[in-house]
């Protein structure tokens, strides 16, 4: 079986565990084949941890769930340096961080200090603890959730922090018909009942597939589209006045090459050796919703970063 094949059948597997969350499970694809972190942001109850639960649970990688807490020390996620007096020696123990898979919880729940320790180890992909740096696993991927609706005791992310992220996804409530299966798929999951198998996916597949998705072939007037639209959150006064009040600082260059490297994925997962326009336009919320900066103007007439980036879209013309 190819290593297209084994990811359409991760994908329809993920489909049956998780109802709903379509959209949840193709951006997770995504970010694993672009090597990239995701930041997911819902209600509770929306399948956000289930998800990455069951994403791991069908690939050759470990696992982490880390509650966020205002208590937490960066010292709980990177680990410590452990002496004993027996022999006068330190020995490091990891910590969480150094899994495959870390899900971080309600990440805007911890302290500063404790999300900066993350967010450091997400962009340089090592941890220095006690004066040595370790790497951090080949295949290595957070998903950090928040959730909107209590904001007491939080700490919101600061915007440089967030632009680690390559893809901020909003996750909604399932359909009626959804939530329906999603009752029955839950009861024959009560204690006691029999779980499907996981594929197991090794992680050289994965590194596969990622080398495969990165091939996908990006024409010059798309790379160009990439750019005049990033570019356009800079200077969206240029295309529309009323536009150019509402963002007060538009994307970096991680934008551009979130939306290029996203988008061979997409193309790929999807069975295509070239990157279409829509590819581009699909992922554009999500990559670039937690990097605008909107302006007080924007805030007080009630405009969101989703309403900005689909006006843009309209203005910015395919080359």
């Amino acid at each position: 079986m190819s290593v297209h094949a084994r990811f359409i059948q991760l994908h329809q597997q993920l489909g049956r565990r998780v109802i709903g969350q379509q959209q949840l499970i193709e951006r997770l694809l995504v970010a694993l084949l672009a090597d990239g972190h995701l930041l997911v942001e819902g209600a509770p109850g929306l399948a956000k941890t289930r998800a990455v639960q069951s994403l791991a649970s069908q690939l050759d990688v470990s696992f982490q769930r880390i509650q966020f807490t205002p208590d937490l020390l960066p010292a709980d996620l990177t680990g410590t340096e452990i002496f004993h007096p027996q022999t006068g020696e330190f020995s490091f123990r990891p910590g969480p961080v150094f899994s495959h898979f870390v899900l971080a919880d309600e990440i805007n729940r911890a302290p500063a200090k404790v999300q900066s320790a993350l967010l450091e180890a997400m962009g340089e992909r090592q941890v220095s603890v006690g004066g040595k740096t370790r790497p951090l696993p080949d295949v290595f991927m957070v998903m950090a959730t928040q959730n909107p609706l209590e904001q007491e005791g939080t700490y919101p992310l600061p915007e440089a922090q967030l632009d680690r992220f390559l893809m901020h996804v909003w996750v909604s409530y399932p359909a009626a018909e959804e939530e329906l299966a999603i009752l029955r798929l839950v009861r024959n999951e009560q204690p006691g009942t029999s779980q499907p198998e996981g594929m197991n996916l090794p992680r050289s597949s994965i590194l596969e597939a990622r080398i495969a998705a990165q091939q996908v072939y990006l024409a010059e007037p798309l790379e160009r589209y990439i750019v005049d639209l990033v570019q356009a959150t800079r200077h969206a006064g240029r295309y529309d006045a009323q536009l150019g009040r509402y963002i007060r600082l538009g994307a970096s260059p991680r934008a551009s090459l979130a939306l290029d490297r996203c988008s061979r994925a997409l193309a790929w997962l999807k069975g295509r050796q070239e990157v279409l326009p829509e590819d581009i336009q699909q992922l554009a919320p999500d990559i670039l919703r937690h990097r605008l900066l909107l302006s007080y103007e924007a805030d007080a007439e009630g405009i969101r970063a989703d309403a900005v980036i689909q006006r843009l879209l309209s203005l910015v013309a395919v080359a």
